[in-house]
C-alpha cells in the first residue's frame, strides 16, 4: 500500500468513532499542556534570573582588589607574585587594566560612610560614586522618578527608596523601604530640593608633624603623609530609585548615589582605605572593570590575576545557579510527562478496541494481499495523527496557560508595587519537542496494537463475521 493510501485509510477510520478518538486526543493534549507549562516555568524562571543579572551589570562586571590587602588574613593560591610584592592598585594600574583587549571601562569603587543634613536634620549613612555609563547599564535606574545625573561631574545626588523615606520621616523597618509607599508620590516633596553633605578631605602635605598629619602619616618630613579637612558640598536631589544597584553588597549597600567623578574630584576619604597615602597617584580598595563581551569573562578575569591582582566574577558564583535550574528542569519534564503517560495508555486501549471492532476489515484486506507491514503501519498512521494533533493542540493550550498564569501573576505583583515580571517562555524548540515527543509517545503506544492487528488470521476473522 501507497502512504497515501495509508494515510487516507487512517483518516477515515478516525473519523468512524469521532468521539472516542476525540477523547484520546484530548488526554493527549492535555498531557502535552501539562509537559510544556512545566518546562516555560523553569525556562521562564531561569532567563528572568538572568535578564535581571545581565541588565545589573554583574555579569559583565569582574571586580579587582589588591592581593596586598588580604596578605595577612588568608593563604594566597592564585598565579602572580607573593602579596608583598604584588603591585599597588593605583590610578597607573587601572589605566593599564583598562588596555586589557575586551575591557569597556574599570572604575574605582568609592564609597563612604558621612552625614547629609536636610531641613537642618542629620542623616548618617552609606554614600557611593556610580559611572556615567551605569545610566543605561543598570536596570536599577530604569524605572526611577527624576533624572539621571546631567554630567559626570554634576553635584547632584539619587537617592533610594527607604533613604527617601526617612528624609521625609516615613517609619519602615530599618534598612529595608516600605512597600506600600508610592515611589512617585514619595518623590514629589524631594526632587530638587537640596541636601549638605559633610565629609573629610584628603589633602597631601608636602611635610608634617604628629600634630598635623592623619592616621596614615609615615613619620615627619613624609612627602606621602595627608591632612584631613572638614569639608561640605551642597547636593540637588535629582532622582528617587526604588531598586538597589548595590544588591549584592548586603551591609555595606549605599542609599545616597552620586556621580562618580565628583566623589573622585572631592577626595574624600575612605574608612575602608589600607594604603591612605595621599600622591598623585591615588590608591583604590578596589575596581569594577566592565567587559563588552560577558563571554570574554573569565580569560580577562585570568589576564587580571596574571598582573597580580585578586578578581571575581558573577560567572564563577553562577555555575551552581545553572546547575539548579537544570535540576529543576528535569524535574518539572518528569511531572509534566507523567499525564502523557497516562495518556498513552488511552491510546493504547482505543487501538485495541479499534481492533476488534474492525476484524472483519482486517481480515478482508490481508484476503486481498494486505502484507502484516501495511496493517501495522495503518495502525501506526492512526496512532501518530491522535499524537500529532494532540501535540499541537497540548503546544496551544500550554501557551495559552502560561499567558494566563503570567497575567494573573503581574495583577499580583502589581498589587504589591512590584514590577511586572515574565515568568513564562516558550520557545520555538520547546514547541517543536513537545509535538515531536507527543508523536514518538503514541508511536510507541501503537505498538502493541499494530503487531496485534498484524497477527491476525484472515480466516478466522472471516470465519466469525
Amino acid at each position: 500500500m501507497k502512504f497515501y493510501d495509508v494515510t487516507d485509510l487512517a483518516v477515515r477510520n478516525l473519523r468512524e468513532s469521532v468521539f472516542r478518538n476525540s477523547l484520546t486526543t484530548i488526554g493527549i493534549a492535555v498531557g502535552v499542556a501539562s509537559l510544556v507549562a512545566m518546562l516555560s516555568l523553569g525556562i521562564g524562571l531561569q532567563q528572568l534570573a538572568s535578564r535581571r543579572l545581565q541588565k545589573s551589570g554583574l555579569f559583565d562586571t569582574v571586580v579587582v582588589t589588591s592581593r596586598r590587602d588580604l596578605r595577612n588574613f588568608r593563604e594566597q593560591r592564585e598565579d602572580g607574585p607573593p602579596p608583598a610584592e604584588s603591585p599597588a592598585l593605583d590610578e597607573p594600574a587601572r589605566r593599564k587594566i583598562e588596555q586589557i583587549p575586551g575591557v569597556v571601562e574599570a572604575y574605582p569603587d568609592i564609597r563612604f560612610v558621612t552625614e547629609l543634613r536636610f531641613d537642618d536634620k542629620p542623616h548618617l549613612t552609606m554614600v557611593a560614586g556610580v559611572p556615567f555609563s551605569a545610566k543605561n547599564n543598570n536596570d536599577a535606574f530604569d524605572g526611577m522618578q527624576g533624572s539621571f545625573f546631567s554630567s559626570e561631574a554634576a553635584p547632584e545626588v539619587i537617592l533610594q527608596k527607604s533613604f527617601a523615606e526617612e528624609l521625609l520621616g516615613i517609619k519602615s523597618k530599618p534598612g529595608a523601604s516600605n512597600p506600600d509607599t508610592n515611589i512617585a508620590e514619595l518623590a514629589k516633596p524631594l526632587l530638587g530640593k537640596e541636601l549638605t553633605m559633610r565629609y573629610a578631605e584628603r589633602t597631601a602635605s608636602p611635610s608634617a608633624s604628629p600634630t598635623t598629619t592623619g592616621p596614615g602619616d609615615r613619620g615627619p618630613g613624609d612627602a606621602a603623609a595627608y591632612s584631613v579637612v572638614s569639608r561640605q558640598q551642597a547636593l540637588k536631589i535629582v532622582g528617587v530609585t526604588d531598586l538597589d544597584p548595590d544588591s549584592m553588597r548586603g551591609t555595606a549597600r549605599a542609599r545616597v548615589f552620586l556621580p562618580l567623578k565628583l566623589a573622585q574630584d572631592l577626595h574624600i576619604m575612605q574608612s575602608n582605605l589600607r594604603d591612605t597615602s595621599a600622591s598623585d597617584s591615588p590608591s583604590y580598595t578596589s575596581l569594577s572593570v566592565r567587559v563588552g563581551n560577558p563571554n570574554q569573562v573569565p580569560a580577562i578575569e585570568d589576564a587580571i590575576k596574571k598582573m597580580g591582582f585578586s578578581a571575581f566574577s558573577i560567572v564563577d558564583a553562577t555555575r551552581s545557579m545553572r546547575q539548579f535550574f537544570a535540576v529543576l528542569d528535569g524535574f518539572l519534564a518528569i511531572f509534566g510527562s507523567l499525564a502523557l503517560a497516562v495518556a498513552s495508555i488511552g491510546i493504547v486501549n482505543t487501538l485495541v478496541m479499534a481492533i476488534l471492532e474492525r476484524r472483519r476489515e482486517i481480515g478482508i484486506m490481508k484476503a486481498l494481499g494486505a502484507s502484516d507491514a501495511d496493517v501495522r503501519g495503518l495502525f501506526f498512521a492512526e496512532a501518530g495523527a491522535m499524537g500529532l494533533v494532540g501535540g499541537a493542540a497540548g503546544v496551544t493550550l500550554g501557551w495559552a496557560l502560561g499567558r494566563l498564569i503570567n497575567f494573573a501573576m503581574n495583577i499580583y505583583l502589581e498589587r504589591q508595587h512590584f514590577p511586572p515580571a515574565e515568568i513564562w517562555s516558550v520557545p520555538l524548540w520547546l514547541v517543536l519537542s513537545a509535538i515531536a515527543f507527543s508523536i514518538v509517545v503514541s508511536l510507541l503506544s501503537g505498538l502493541y496494537p499494530a503487531a496485534r492487528a498484524a497477527r491476525l488470521d484472515p480466516v478466522q476473522a472471516l470465519r466469525y463475521e
